[in-house]
């Protein structure tokens, strides 16, 4: 401490007597020349700050352009430099401007030059270095400035310069060394391997560059292609090499080992190098995964070939088509397509291209195509390589491929374009399933043409599926007559063995049923269930339809025998066929059973549409058989029970005549008014008052009778013959059906003349109805809905599924949801009540009210359904709403269920989730093939495929393949735009992925785009 508080103190004093000296002494030379080696002494010890301030005192007092003046700015720029000050260069700039002719200029640029460079600022020496006249300076200083110049320029990587300045001192004693060791490494970055090597060799002895010139030397001969003596000299310096040199060393003698072709010797060596701070890049993944595909560990080699991803160039091509071939040989086809296709997509290898290229148009054949439709890959093949060998093969391939995608039409388009005689078979066969595709399309008059060109095949199958179809077409076009002609003939001319044959007997059936033709059907029906049946999906519709055709030609005990048959074997529509054995007990007269028919229904069915209507024939048959008091416990029970059924306006009129016959006028009074008060412009309404005013009539009471009918809106005392002729013009021409312009015409004029006529709610409903048949559905809405403005009416309910229809039809959703919920709670019908109920439970999804869709998809499976895709409707509705709401074993239970029972786009959607959930569980093997599956046999459904394919891009990364994940991304952002959302999710996963895979591969950047 004493010791740096002497020196301090002797700076200061020293500082101060300068300072007084200077301050004291004039401005003489010889008192000029004290101060100037006053503060040169400050200067020499490096009291910097001091010195330039007395440099700066004698620069401004001494006289003009002498020699002290010009040494003082001389001294005060090098302080200005000494002292880092920002204006340093500028004050040297000035002083060689101010005294071109200074002795001290170049000695000034020199200083400043070394001055920078000792402060690690090589390029800033450089830069004054080249401002110094070399004829100025000693040999010594010259050598200096070459060497110190040479280095700035090596640092700076301008390699030529540096060359240059180390070129003359090879042989110098002080620089010589360092000079040849820059010299050859210079070379040797410059790839000049042979002054390289001989330059380095002179020093390679020498311990202060030993260990670097031995790698050198080693990678010089390895550019060389002197392998073997790389391996010798490699696994010798390998033994004392340090930690640190070990990685590279390791690279050299691996890959020498690789070029050689030793591919096992080199896997240890490849393995043991550890990248450029700690990174690979995609060559050194590449010849480590080709010494393991050389040596058939595919496995591996899959492991490093799928770390190459983003770039294009020879190396990834190669790459790419050796992933494939490794793919292949571990039975991983789809992931060896999209490899193929990757090495088919570049073009530094003629040879790969079009081996690759092949490989990917048979791989698409086999396990299907998400990017691209097989028969387009096929047919690029033979587009770019028309003279492929494999020409025909894959010429051969592009027609089934279309029938297995199920695209017959493009099939159909392929066939036409290349009309050649072993294509002709194929037309046929494609147009016969083009045809039924539309006719599940509903295109009939489109698949008629189709079917009919299928049935002049030679192919027994084709021949007689195409005649099946060809007679289905008819009858869904209403030929009814022709396709029981068709189905006829081909139950005498088709082998047994035909796939439909037992059902012709059942088309044949329906077709008569359609005719009323009830006779016939009832022979079809029967010789259909006498068969020995392989399928009994129409057992129990054909045994009701048979029913029903005894029914209508009054053979009722067979009728009833037939119903009974539903009933025992629980075949749906029990209720029906239990209502129906009553009302042929009826036409039988055995009205005790039918009385207890009707009760079983009433009383055994906790729900049935026909409870109401029961009820109703109950009424009835006790009023036949005289027993009035149970006639209207029924009527009561219907009218207490179903107040909004049909029914009540009709039982009502029974139970005033009951009251009238019992001359119970009052009483039978009550009824009418409650009629005429209830369902006013009804025709029972209109009954009504007709039958009050009989009553008024045999009471002498027509005063009475014209007082109560003056307070009615829909009755006039005067004659209402105009009204009713009127409406009698347009209801014949509406039941007639022929002109559907002139029925709306008339139902309008009348509507015009009279909107409250006698009529105007049938002819509202007929108007709507007509408006609706002809698909006006905006024109056909509010005639409907002013029959709903009358409350309880016999076309309510049909008022009520109309308006909801339309509704839905229009895309309006939200409004239909209130009309079908009113539908639900009013309609009678069975088939309205699951209308509403399951078009109820698809607008609560589209709205997201899923609570209300779940509740209402549970209430129609709970039905006895036999729509199948009414019930799969239900079951994705409550598998969709369990997923949102994160029910996942719920979805989990139904989405299974699903997949077992769907076809088409249900089926895809229900696979993906499959495959999603089994993604989750960890198991990513089992969720590629399941989405293998799911691309392979429904590639039509792109949205799902695509959706599936992001599963497949994680299982892929989670299953450390990085370059099909890639692969996979890269290909839906580039070919599936119109999925916006799914390219989003895409980028997504691919940033992420990219994202970590840079972190050991330095041939990847995250700011590489997509192409």
């Amino acid at each position: 401490m004493v010791k740096t508080v002497r020196i301090l103190f002797s700076f200061l004093f020293l500082l101060a007597t300068t300072d007084g000296l200077l301050g004291q002494q004039s401005n003489s030379p010889n008192n000029l020349n004290n101060q100037f080696d006053a503060a040169l002494k400050l200067y020499n010890n490096k009291a910097y700050a001091a010195a330039q301030l007395a440099f700066l005192d004698i620069a401004n007092t001494a006289e003009e352009k002498t020699t002290v003046q010009a040494d003082a700015s001389y001294y005060d720029a090098m302080c200005a430099v000494k002292l880092n000050q920002t204006d340093a260069d500028n004050k040297v700039l000035q002083f060689v401007e101010a005294y071109p002719n200074s002795n001290k200029k170049n000695i000034a640029f020199f200083n400043v030059a070394n001055y920078y460079f000792a402060n690690k600022k090589a390029a800033h020496a450089l830069k004054w270095f080249q401002k110094v006249n070399t004829d100025y300076l000693s040999k010594e200083n010259k050598n200096e400035m070459f060497f110190k110049m040479g280095y700035g320029f090596l640092l700076t990587k301008r390699l030529d310069l540096a060359k240059e300045k180390f070129l003359p001192l090879l042989n110098d004693g002080k620089y010589g060394n360092d000079s040849r060791y820059y010299y050859g490494y210079i070379a040797y970055k410059l790839e000049d391997y042979g002054i390289a090597e001989s330059t380095l060799k002179e020093i390679a002895d020498n311990d202060s560059y030993k260990a670097e010139i031995s790698y050198y030397l080693l990678d010089i001969s390895f550019k060389a292609g002197k392998f073997n003596r790389c391996i010798l000299v490699g696994e010798e310096l390998l033994k004392d090499a340090k930690r640190k040199d070990v990685s590279e060393i390791s690279k050299i003698v691996g890959e020498s080992y690789f070029n050689i072709q030793k591919y096992g010797e080199a896997i240890p060596y490849l393995k043991a190098y550890k990248g450029k701070r700690g990174k690979w890049n995609n060559t050194d993944y590449y010849i480590l995964g080709y010494a393991y595909y050389k040596q058939n560990d595919f496995e591996n080699a899959i492991r490093y070939f799928n770390k190459i991803i983003v770039e294009k160039n020879a190396v990834a091509q190669n790459a790419y088509y050796h992933l494939g071939q490794c793919y292949l040989d571990t039975e991983k086809k789809a992931e060896a397509l999209n490899a193929f296709k990757s090495a088919s997509s570049m073009n530094f290898d003629g040879k790969i291209k079009e081996d690759a290229a092949l490989n990917y148009a048979k791989l698409s054949y086999e396990e299907g195509n998400p990017f691209e439709p097989v028969a387009q890959v096929l047919q690029n093949f033979l587009k770019d390589y028309p003279n492929s060998k494999n020409y025909e093969e894959i010429n051969g391939l592009v027609v089934s491929s279309y029938i297995h995608q199920q695209d017959f039409q493009g099939a159909l388009d392929y066939l036409k374009k290349r009309k050649t005689p072993n294509n002709r078979k194929y037309v046929y066969e494609v147009s016969l399933y083009r045809g039924i595709q539309l006719l599940n399309e509903n295109k009939l008059t489109e698949a008629y043409a189709l079917l009919k060109t299928s049935t002049r095949s030679d192919n027994p199958e084709i021949y007689h599926s195409g005649k099946y179809w060809l007679a289905e077409s008819q009858y869904r076009l209403g030929d009814y007559e022709d396709a029981i002609s068709k189905w006829k003939e081909m139950k005498l001319n088709t082998p047994k063995d035909f796939e439909y044959y037992q059902l012709l007997d059942y088309q044949i059936a329906y077709a008569y049923f359609k005719i009323k033709d009830y006779e016939n059907s009832s022979v079809f029906f029967n010789q259909y269930l006498k068969q020995n049946l392989d399928d009994y999906t129409y057992q129990g519709d054909a045994t009701m339809r048979l029913a029903d055709s005894y029914y209508a030609i009054t053979k009722y005990s067979n009728a009833i025998n037939t119903y009974k048959k539903i009933i025992d074997n629980e075949f749906s529509g029990k209720d029906y066929a239990r209502y129906q054995i009553a009302m042929s007990y009826g036409f039988m007269n055995e009205d005790e059973q039918k009385i207890q028919s009707l009760k079983k229904l009433v009383n055994e069915f906790t729900v049935s549409n026909l409870k109401d209507d029961a009820l109703f024939q109950l009424g009835i048959t006790y009023t036949k058989m005289k027993n009035h008091q149970e006639a209207h416990g029924a009527y009561d029970r219907l009218i207490s029970k179903y107040p909004r059924s049909p029914f009540v306006s009709r039982t009502l009129i029974r139970q005033g005549l009951l009251y009238y016959n019992d001359d119970m006028n009052a009483k039978a009074l009550e009824k009418y008014k409650r009629i005429a008060s209830d369902f006013p412009n009804t025709k029972e309404a209109l009954q009504a008052v007709t039958n009050a005013k009989n009553i008024y009539i045999d009471e002498n009471n027509l005063d009475e009778y014209v007082r109560w009918v003056n307070t009615l809106s829909f009755v006039k005392v005067s004659d209402d013959e105009i009204d009713n002729s009127t409406f009698g013009i347009a209801e014949k021409n509406y039941l007639e059906g022929i002109n559907k312009g002139i029925i709306i015409r008339n139902l309008e004029r009348y509507l015009d003349k009279y909107p409250t006529g006698n009529h105007f709610i049938k002819a509202n409903f007929y108007l709507g109805n007509v408006l609706f048949e002809t698909k006006e559905y905006a024109r056909a809405k509010p005639y409907f809905l002013r029959v709903l403005e009358e409350g309880v009416t016999e076309y309510r309910e049909i008022s009520l599924a109309k308006t909801s229809q339309i509704l839905l039809e229009l895309n309006n959703v939200y409004e239909a949801i209130p009309w079908l919920e009113k539908l639900e709670k009013e309609a009678y019908e069975t088939s309205n009540v699951l209308f509403a109920q399951s078009n109820l439970m698809k607008a609560y999804y589209t709205t997201k009210s899923y609570k209300l869709a779940l509740e209402f998809a549970k209430k129609v499976l709970s039905k006895d359904v036999t729509d199948p895709t009414l019930n799969l409707d239900a079951k994705i509705i409550i598998a969709r709403v369990s997923y949102k709401t994160d029910d996942i074993d719920t979805a989990r239970e139904y989405f299974e269920n699903i997949e077992k029972e769907a076809t088409g786009e249900l089926k895809a959607e229900s696979i993906y989730y499959n495959a999603l959930f089994t993604y989750e569980d960890g198991a990513y093997e089992d969720s590629n093939r399941i989405i293998q599956d799911l691309i392979s046999k429904y590639s039509n459904y792109k949205y799902w495929g695509v959706k599936s394919y992001i599963v497949m891009a994680k299982n892929y990364y989670k299953l450390k393949d990085a370059y099909q994940a890639t692969f996979i991304l890269e290909n839906i952002i580039k070919n599936f735009s119109q999925f916006e959302e799914l390219v989003k999710e895409a980028e997504t996963e691919l940033k992420l992925i990219k994202e970590k895979e840079a972190k050991t591969n330095t041939s990847i950047t995250t700011t590489n785009k997509n192409k």
